[in-house]
């Protein structure tokens, strides 16, 4: 069966121009114009593959749909593409606190949106097909559950984002081996030097945050990119 993607934007036209779009790309849609439609169609089972979520929404805003997502057991781990018709660092940083795998800004072009959900259901779907032949990754104060994607440092469960989650697996695989953007882009994102660098020094900068003490493991190797650590401290 096709993925299923749920669209969240009140402009209706665009909504009609994307919907149009991802079924003509055989994906199945759902649709909705205001937060509050959208956190009750995101429940709605089957659950959607992706979210393409507005940031500025009436009502509930985009960013407090996000966070609603993140912060329920059973829809955390969708992955959502955030639009917003705002260029700002600071705009983009806000999607990624609240929870988003990504942005795109507008205006963009279909193609571009077409390109960044297949490479994320693509990178699930990956994921997933390898997630349980080797479920738990153990690490120094790091414990992980590729199935689940829960991640613990210590006794304590730390929520990360769909995009965080996988950037860390990717870490972890590929430990004390310098991993430049360009490589993070295509191993984690799936796609070229279409979004831009910040988006990965945000992703690792707000992962390193999240995982407190276990963040050290994360070397930054500066004009060249980043290595996680080879060896667990003792």
């Amino acid at each position: 069966m096709s993925a299923l993607i749920l669209i969240v934007d009140d402009e209706i036209d665009l909504v009609d121009t994307l919907e149009y779009n991802l079924r003509a790309a055989q994906y199945q849609t759902r649709r909705a114009h205001n937060g509050r439609d959208a956190l009750r169609l995101a429940a709605q089972t089957p659950l959607p593959d992706l979210i393409l979520l507005d940031l500025m929404l009436p009502g509930i805003s985009g960013l407090d749909v996000c966070r609603s997502l993140r912060d329920n057991e059973r829809l955390r781990n969708i992955p959502v593409l955030m639009l917003t018709a705002r260029g700002e660092s600071a705009d983009h940083e806000a999607g990624f606190l609240a929870g988003a795998d990504d942005y795109v800004v507008k205006p963009f072009s279909v193609r571009e949106v077409l390109l960044r959900v297949q490479a994320v259901l693509r990178r699930s779907r990956e994921y997933a097909a390898t997630a349980a032949s080797s479920r738990e990754i153990l690490f120094g104060k790091l414990r992980i559950d590729r199935v689940a994607h829960k991640v613990w440092v210590g006794a304590e469960e730390i929520r990360l984002t769909f995009m965080e989650f996988k950037l860390l697996v990717s870490f972890l695989e590929q430990r004390g081996r310098l991993l430049t953007r360009d490589i993070l882009l295509d191993e984690v994102w799936g796609i070229t030097a279409a979004v831009q660098t910040r988006t990965i020094d945000t992703h690792v900068k707000r992962l390193r945050q999240k995982l407190g003490e276990a963040g050290d493991y994360i070397e930054t190797l500066r004009g060249a990119g980043y290595r996680f650590i080879e060896h667990a401290p003792e």
